[in-house]
Order: structure tokens, then sequence, then C-alpha cells
């Protein structure tokens, strides 16, 4: 009689938990189905006024209408970049945080850092992709140089007494330079800022030579020849700057240095919270007024083969491979 009381005891037991398991998965479901029920927040890892934190904000706008919910942007710099998105890394799966990434927090600094905060392939969950970012090198209006073969020769001979700025140490704006500087055999010093804004400033006040930078930061300073265009640091002509050559037309055969932007979310965030979120950044970016503001400052949308999260987990894992050749060989290296 005990024994048949035990028995039904732990069947009913069994029952309970497996009702409270079912309700347990049945509330996680329905939470994702109903995010976001609050704010959430998108950190951006350079500081404001740059061009991650202007296409962040373009794109947060409108997101924040497909959404209906208000999607708040946060500016968190620091060692390349890394500062913000460790951050997210760290931050709860619940789809509340996520980052703006680039090539340089999800691909170089992996190679750049001896210990990166985070391990770029495995500690988020990938949206996708956004944009590609043409890359320009800019000088001072009164720098004596205004191509690259007259630059290389005016660096080799005066490299001990120029300067080179960057968004932050480790930034693609940073690698971007170190790269050049190293193929053309120059050592030159970096002066590091919180941002292309504040580096730019410096620039067109003669305070530092040169800046390597995303073309949409540089197109109002060159077009209102504030700036002056060296060289695209890409491997063709950009629409954008279609009178501006490359580093390869110009003599430096092969060189490139590309940039990217992607949106990531903690590992371990919820299928259907990364899906929802990857769709409705597709519809706030495909929005035309959005499309037109990006062309604009010199974003191409990218096309919509690249825009699935499992495209750009593959994608972050082939440019982490990608750069870490050219840096070891530079061998540029950041603390």
């Amino acid at each position: 009689m005990f024994k048949g009381r035990g028995s039904i005891g732990a069947a009913a037991i069994s029952a309970i938990a497996l009702t409270l398991g079912l309700s347990s998965a049945q509330a996680q479901t329905s939470s994702t189905q109903i995010w976001p029920t609050r704010p959430v927040t998108v950190v951006v890892t350079y500081a404001a006024g740059g061009t991650n934190d202007i296409i962040t904000r373009i794109i947060a706008a409108r997101l924040s209408e497909v959404l209906r919910q208000q999607v708040v942007v946060e500016n968190v710099a620091g060692a390349g970049g890394m500062t913000g998105a460790a951050r997210v890394a760290k931050a709860s799966p619940d789809g509340y945080q996520f980052v703006l990434g680039n090539v340089g927090t999800h691909a170089q600094n992996q190679t750049l850092y001896k210990n990166p905060l985070y391990n770029a392939a495995t500690d988020f969950a990938p949206v996708g992709l956004l944009v590609d970012l043409p890359m320009v090198m800019v000088a001072r209006m009164d720098f004596p140089a205004s191509t690259l073969p007259e630059f290389i020769a005016y660096a080799k001979a005066n490299h001990s007494k120029m300067q080179y700025a960057s968004a932050g140490a480790g930034s693609p704006t940073h690698l971007s330079c170190a790269l050049l500087n190293a193929a053309i055999g120059v050592n030159i010093t970096h002066i590091p800022y919180r941002g292309s804004a504040p580096a730019l400033q410096d620039m067109m006040a003669g305070r530092v030579d040169y800046h390597c930078l995303n073309a949409s930061s540089a197109l109002p300073h060159i077009r209102g020849r504030t700036a002056k265009a060296i060289t695209m640091l890409t491997s063709s002509r950009s629409p954008t700057f279609p009178e501006i050559p490359t580093a390869d037309e110009q003599g430096l055969k092969g060189f490139v240095a590309d940039n990217w932007l992607a949106f990531f979310l903690p590992k371990g965030t919820p299928a259907a919270i990364v899906q929802k979120l990857n769709e409705s950044v597709i519809a706030a970016m495909t929005t035309p007024a959005v499309e037109a503001r990006l062309k604009e400052i010199g974003a191409d949308v990218v096309p919509t083969a690249r825009r699935s999260p499992e495209f750009l987990q593959k994608f972050v894992e082939s440019e982490i491979v990608k750069w870490a050749g050219p840096i070891k060989a530079a061998g540029v290296a950041a603390e």
C-alpha cells in the first residue's frame, strides 16, 4: 500500500514538473513573441559625431518606429571599440542591448590585441550586416603632397616629424593608416582620439598631418575643401568619390583597407528575437528615406544575400582570418 502511494506520488510530481516546464517554455516563447515591451539600447563603440554614430542614429530613428519601442543610442568608447562591444557580450541575452560592430571590433582586434576582451566569433549572436564603408586617406589642406606617390616621397623624407590621427588605438582608422605606413616603409607617430570627429578637427587645424577614415565622415570636408583627399583605400573607386584614385592605381599594388558595420546581440539571445531584430533592421534600412540618407553620406547598404544572421557569422569568421595575416606581417599591435 505504501509502495503504491509512493508510486502515485512520484507520477504526480513528474506531472507537475512537466506542467511547470511547459509553462516556463510557453512563457519564454510568449515573451520572445511580444519583444520588445520596453526601450532597447544600441551601443556605439566610438564617440558621438563619427560615422558609426551618425549611421546608427539614422537607422535607429526608423527602427524605433518599426519596433514600436524607442531605440536608445549609447556611446561607449575605449580600447579600439572593445569596451562597448564587451559590455554587450556580457549583457543579459534578452534582446534589450545590442551593439554596432565593425571590421575593427569584430575582426581586426582579435589579432591586433594580445588579450582581446571577447571572442568575436563565439561571444555574440549575429543579427545582420548593415553597410559597407569605403575608407579614404585625407590630409590637412596645406600638406605638401596631393597624390599618394607625392605623399610617399614626402613621408620617407620627413616621417620623424610627422603625425597621423585616428578614432582611437586599435580602431579601423588606426589600423588602416598603420598598415599603409608599413606598406610604404615609414614609421610615423600615431595620435589616437576618442572618435573621428575630434581627430578631423585637429587635422584641419594643422595639429596632425593626415587621417584614414570612412568616406562618409570625410565627405563634407573633402567637398568643402577643408581636407585634402590623397587616396581611396578600397579595391575599386568609390561611387561617392569617383574622382579619387585608389592606392592600387597610384602604385601601391594590392593595398586594401575596407570597413563595414553590423549589429550583434549577446550570445544566447533567443533565435526568435534575433530573427525579429534582423527583419526589423532590414525593414528600417530599406525605407526609401533611410536608404537615400545613407547613400548621401557615402554608406552602401549591403545586398539582400548578405543580410542574414547566418551570413554574418561566416563573414566575421572569414574577416578575422583575412586581417590576421596583414596585421602580423605589418608588426602592428595594441595593448
